[in-house]
């Protein structure tokens, strides 16, 4: 800006458009973040809520008037001290009024001032009353008592005061927002009880740290009693930087049955959470619910009613998914950003603001001392005047009688001030009496204590912090209430998927061979009985629940989900998997696997090698699937196995050479894709021309009998047989007996069952 603007021999002044854009744009910029968006930490207000408050308390409207008309007041605002448009004053005074927005409201209204479901829902301003609520006598006590400077209005012709003198930290207590040129405020309410007693404590202890602060004022406190679900530490991240975010969760119970909200969030509609709940039982979203009442009435300002399909539903899971898709929990940015006492905007963390707003209260506290101090000793000086004037009463009479100049007269008479004799010239004439005296008198003992105790406040900082210790506590006791929003830990929310969120019915999934699947109702469905079509027939059987989900492996090693809801029913003969998913060509279909998802299954290949891996990482979101078991060329996939308990289970593989191998399953990998580590040895030239190779492979419980097939016979190798076949993994296994080494399949049995 240190172009010199030059002026036209017409008078007119010439700057170059960038300079004076620049200077326009940073004057505009200026204002806005000074004069309009972001609230003074010493009262917590903008410019228009100050004027509007102080406005109404020049109108008389404290909390004891009657109320009058909005528009009355909105017309002073505007007219003496905030020349901008009504609409955006009014709208400023409603929110001051509206208690679902302000944890404090500054104002009483009267008449139709907004709702919770929609606050901008309020009647015009020629409609609605309005006067100061009794918190607001916190703001404006102290005003006429010299607490505050005071400046000139817009136009010169009156005076407003540039902050107000509160008595306790409104920037804390009603929070505020606002977004100016470059910059933005968010800032939470809080609990005046709790913001009181940390000004105390930061009193008494003036080096205290956050933790110390934080144990009087441990988070925000919001109009609505929506739980805070932020955890401790990310509070107290936000309390030291002045930055972060908090999260506000609606709080709710079960009644007879159903699901009753009784709280929501700060500034979040009942109407508009119903919409959304409703917007996904429409899209089938949502099984779960059955059906929706908004019961609030004025009695119960929130009441959302949510009925479950069934007693099955789990009403845990079904409010987390819609805390987590709905407006039923919200995040909420906190950037406590404001003016500071040097006029100069910043983000300020807890403690610092705490510690400038009580120095705010003690510069303002000592104004008002020094003010009654100076009324005082003026008092007293009128005093001792009027004194000396009744000692000698009939010469001052007389003076006032015969002299031209009795004002000069009385002052060189008994070496009284111009002060005092001017207060002696105003006194009536019924003053004069005998009594008077002793009223003076009296009068003077009263105002002298008064005096001391005066200059022994100002004199000593302890006994001014002694003062303001009484004065916060006097007044959190009279206008605090208890904290709304409790802060409470809880897990996070977490949005499930239509199938997830359906209830949890046994079902059995049947895959046969041609890779046509089907389900039916129950566990007890037998699927071998089941009509398949000509030329198929039973491949494999999943037992699930019906809001879970299955995998599916193919032959060249890929792994699907599947959700098992929706599948066609098990009376016919199914759908093919190929409408769902999309495998390779030439791949089929080979394994279906169900259970929990946390559940480890074995997946190996013929070629020797395996992992175990859950069933989680099988789920494959995309219909093309996903790679899991990398099979060596040649090589076949083995029928996945159950591990049951890893640490004590057992793993029984054998070749088709008769060589059979047992190794604890905890020497098995945990991998979520790939080849795997070797099983059985295998000679590696027999492995590649598919002399030797892997027939099958089982999971041994602790204590089970291994039975082994070859043709028509069998071989049951009980715990202390199995012995001689057990090794590590990897190695060549031992041969079985004569007449077994043909093996075609290997089965588990449990001890208690009969062999």
């Amino acid at each position: 800006m240190s172009a010199i603007a030059e002026v036209s021999p017409e008078g007119v002044e010439r700057l170059p458009l960038k300079v004076f854009t620049e200077k326009a744009y940073l004057d505009y910029s200026m204002y806005v973040i000074l004069d309009r968006a972001l609230p003074r930490l010493a009262d917590g207000l903008k410019p228009v809520q100050r004027r509007i408050l102080y406005a109404m308390s020049e109108l008389g409207l404290s909390a004891a008037a009657k109320h009058k008309k909005s528009a009355r007041t909105v017309g002073d605002v505007l007219g003496k001290f905030h020349p901008h448009g009504d609409s955006a004053c009014y709208e400023a005074m409603v929110l001051m009024a509206q208690p679902f927005s302000y944890r404090y409201p500054l104002i009483d209204g009267q008449g139709n001032w907004g709702s919770q479901d929609d606050p901008k829902s309020f009647a015009a301003m020629r409609y609605t009353e309005a006067r100061l609520a009794p918190y607001a006598q916190l703001l404006l006590a102290e005003l006429g008592q010299g607490t505050v400077t005071w400046g000139p209005n817009f136009d010169g012709t009156l005076e407003e005061p540039e902050v107000l003198p509160a008595r306790l930290p409104n920037i804390l207590l009603n929070g505020g927002a606002g977004i100016a040129v470059g910059m933005a405020t968010d800032i939470p309410p809080h609990n005046l009880r709790e913001v009181a007693a940390a000004c105390i404590h930061l009193l008494s202890h003036p080096e205290a740290g956050l933790d110390e602060i934080m144990a009087h004022l441990p988070g925000p406190d919001f109009p609505t009693e929506a739980e805070i679900v932020t955890p401790p530490a990310e509070i107290r991240r936000l309390y030291g930087t002045g930055q972060g975010s908090l999260r506000l969760r609606a709080r709710w119970r079960r009644e007879q049955g159903d699901i009753v909200i009784d709280a929501l969030p700060y500034q979040v509609s009942g109407a508009r959470v119903l919409e959304q709940i409703a917007r996904q039982m429409q899209a089938r979203k949502l099984p779960w619910v059955e059906d929706l009442r908004d019961e609030s009435d004025h009695e119960n300002p929130v009441r959302l009613v949510i009925v479950p399909r069934s007693n099955r539903v789990d009403p845990e899971r079904l409010m987390s998914h819609l805390f987590a898709t709905t407006d039923l929990e919200r995040s909420y940015r906190v950037n406590i950003n404001l003016i500071g006492l040097d006029g100069r905007p910043r983000v300020m963390g807890l403690v610092p603001l705490l510690r400038e707003w009580l120095r705010f209260r003690t510069q303002t506290l000592r104004r008002r001392l020094q003010y009654r101090l100076d009324q005082v000793l003026d008092r007293l000086h009128v005093l001792a005047g009027l004194l000396v004037a009744y000692l000698n009463i009939d010469e001052v009479i007389a003076i006032i009688r015969h002299e031209d100049d009795p004002k000069a007269e009385l002052m060189a008479r008994f070496g009284l001030s111009e002060r005092q004799a001017e207060a002696i010239l105003n006194l009536r004439l019924r003053h004069l009496a005998r009594l008077e005296e002793m009223r003076i008198r009296a009068e003077q003992a009263e105002l002298e204590e008064e005096r001391r105790r005066l200059e022994e406040l100002l004199g000593s900082e302890a006994a001014l912090h002694g003062l303001m210790r009484e004065e916060i506590q006097a007044d959190a006791e009279k206008y605090g209430d208890a904290r709304r929003s409790s802060l409470v830990e809880r897990p996070p929310a977490e949005a499930l998927d239509e199938h997830a969120t359906a209830p949890a019915e046994p079902v059995t999934l049947v895959l046969s061979e041609k890779g046509w699947i089907r389900a039916g109702k129950g566990h007890e469905l037998d699927p071998e009985r089941l009509a398949y079509k000509s030329g198929d027939r039973f491949l494999a059987a999943a037992r699930v629940r019906s809001n879970q989900q299955v995998a599916l492996l193919d032959s060249s090693g890929r792994a699907y989900g599947l959700a098992a809801q929706g599948l066609a029913s098990a009376r016919s003969q199914g759908e093919p998997l190929t409408g769902r998913l999309n495998p390779p060509s030439g791949a089929a279909f080979v394994a279906l696997l169900g259970g929990e998802p946390q559940a480890l299954w074995v997946l190996a290949s013929d070629a020797g090698y395996g992992f175990a891996t859950p069933l989680q990482g099988l789920l494959a979101k995309n219909k093309a699937g996903k790679a899991v078991v990398t099979l060596p060329a040649g090589a076949r996939l083995l029928p996945p196995r159950a591990l049951g308990d890893p640490e004590y289970d057992l793993i029984a593989v054998v070749s088709n050479e008769g060589r059979l191998l047992v190794f604890p399953a905890k020497e098995l990998p945990r991998l979520g894709r790939g080849k795997g580590n070797k099983l059985i040895d295998i000679p590696r030239a027999r492995a590649e021309q598919r002399l030797e190779f892997v027939r099958d492979l089982v999971v041994l419980p602790a204590g089970a009998v291994l039975r082994v097939y070859a043709g028509k016979r069998h071989l049951n190798l009980r715990p202390g047989d199995l012995e001689a076949f057990r090794g590590e993994r990897g190695r060549r296994g031992s041969k079985l007996p004569r007449g077994f080494q043909r093996v075609e399949r290997l089965e588990g049995l449990d001890r208690a069952k009969p062999a």
